[in-house]
């Protein structure tokens, strides 16, 4: 009896002990940013991928890439007809010659444009050297994730290119999002809102910032500027963007009024604002009647110099926008004219397990046509992925599919010919993001910046800009 009871706690203790390794075998691949390493039963007999070295992938991105044939440049997109093609070549000839650079860039200290004659910007400088009569601000939008959210690294670029090309305020911000509470660049809280986000619905119609609000009763905002940056406190223009048949009413009370203001909103079957020209820096405002109302954000900024605007929006993969509305896309085109689009994606895409980013090139290509056509006046930028640091046993190394998806995107731009950032050269290459972490220049989750790494970033993009802005001069003088 006592045997046939020891043989059942034997038998109780290696069912408990499999199960016990069976469910550790199941667990994340890391929690907090840890990597944990998994119990394998099967260890000695599972028959291993082969590893790819990072030596191997840096190789593959300085290959020089054979684009497949449905994968050619779209020539009406991107060449600039105003150029025929003698002077197209001469723009390119003048280019290698004056910075001896072709292709890829391996630090970040270039754009690298992958369109005929070396174009890609041709409307954003074109834009620049005319703002004085071009009657609007020059406007950037900084598509992205999580990495720009609360205005890391869009912010430092444009208080930059502010100082240098006027303009002040923080251009558009959504109604409400889940980074409100902290990005320091705008201080702004909003109630009675019904939100409704690109990534979860399928019902409504979507532009650039992936996101709409419709008012539940009365519904209020409340906005004050920010001091974080001098360009940031005064501002002299005040706009909120909607859409409806029936908008209702708006009620305000700024800091240089001495009394509330009501007005009917006017019906907008397209895209339209409604616009204080008087400058302040605190106001609320109350919102009734307006049950037709799509609300999509706010602007404070001048209507002159340059504005640069933050669209993040986390866990997006920029896959997703292929669902923009073109319609709506050009109707909020007419009314805030875009001149650089800057596309930031990557950080949702990029896994440990996979180094094969054909499907998602695929995929981007097709994005990057669809918002040509959604804002066929604008140039586009591609932001490379930025560096990823994962748990190589006892210490923190740069992820091998960094590399794969960055090969990736510059194969995205070289098919659509569009201009190319190489984010991860900025930050320094390889295991730079165990250096940012190291400087508190990035969080633990070895992925994400703060504001300080960000503004390291900000000043790498900020001077490949402007030594691109140089090229364009000088091709003005020579070409004509």
């Amino acid at each position: 009896m006592n045997k046939e009871n020891s043989f059942v706690r034997l038998f109780i203790v290696l069912f408990i002990a499999f199960a016990g390794s069976i469910v550790l075998y199941w667990l994340p691949d890391s929690i907090g940013g840890y990597k944990l390493k998994k119990v394998d039963l099967l260890a000695d007999v599972r028959v291993k991928p082969v590893a790819i070295s990072l030596d191997s992938l840096m190789r593959q991105l300085e290959e020089t890439d054979t684009i497949p044939e449905h994968e050619l440049i779209q020539d009406s997109l991107v060449v600039d007809k105003t150029l025929d093609s003698t002077k197209l070549a001469l723009r390119d000839s003048l280019y290698y010659t004056t910075y001896a650079v072709a292709g890829a860039d391996s630090a970040g200290m270039h754009i690298e444009d992958y369109s005929t004659g070396h174009v890609g910007l041709s409307r954003f400088f074109s834009a620049l050297k005319s703002r004085e009569t071009l009657n609007r601000p020059v406007r950037i939008a900084f598509l992205g994730d999580s990495f720009i959210e609360g205005d890391i690294i869009v912010s430092d670029i444009r208080t930059a290119l502010q100082k240098q090309f006027g303009g002040n305020g923080v251009g558009f911000v959504p109604v409400f999002s889940i980074t409100d509470q902290y990005r320091p660049t705008i201080n702004q809280k909003a109630e009675g809102w019904k939100a409704h986000s690109i990534l979860k619905d399928t019902t409504h119609s979507y532009m650039f910032s992936g996101t709409l609000f419709e008012p539940e009763g009365k519904a209020s905002l409340r906005i004050k500027s920010a001091d974080l940056h001098p360009k940031l406190a005064d501002v002299s223009s005040f706009k909120f963007y909607y859409m409806g048949d029936s908008p209702g009413t708006i009620a305000y009370v700024t800091d240089a009024l001495p009394d509330t203001v009501v007005k009917r909103l006017p019906p907008k079957n397209e895209f339209g604002f409604f616009e204080i020209n008087k400058p302040f820096k605190e106001a609320s405002f109350q919102f009734s009647g307006g049950e037709e109302m799509l609300a999509f954000g706010t602007a404070m900024e001048d209507n002159d110099g340059i504005v640069v605007d933050n669209f993040s929006l986390r866990g997006n993969s920029g896959l997703i926008l292929d669902r923009l509305n073109i319609e709506l896309c050009q109707d909020f085109a007419e009314v805030r004219p875009y001149d650089l689009i800057v596309l930031q994606y990557g950080l949702n895409v990029v896994s440990e397990e996979i180094l094969n980013y054909g499907w998602y090139r695929a995929r981007m290509i097709g994005v990057v046509r669809h918002i040509q056509q959604c804002f066929p006046n604008a140039d586009i930028l591609l932001m490379g992925v930025s560096d990823r640091a994962y748990q190589s046993e006892d210490s923190f190394e740069t992820m091998p599919a960094v590399l794969a998806l960055l090969h990736a995107q510059r194969q995205i731009a070289k098919s659509t010919g569009i201009t190319f950032w190489n984010t991860f050269g900025a930050m320094g290459g390889v295991n730079s993001m165990t250096r940012f972490v190291e400087n508190n220049w990035a969080s633990k989750d070895y992925t994400h910046l703060s504001f300080r790494g960000g503004r390291e970033i900000a000043k790498v993009f900020y001077d490949a800009l402007m030594l691109e802005k140089e090229f364009y001069d000088e091709a003005a003088k020579t070409i004509h």
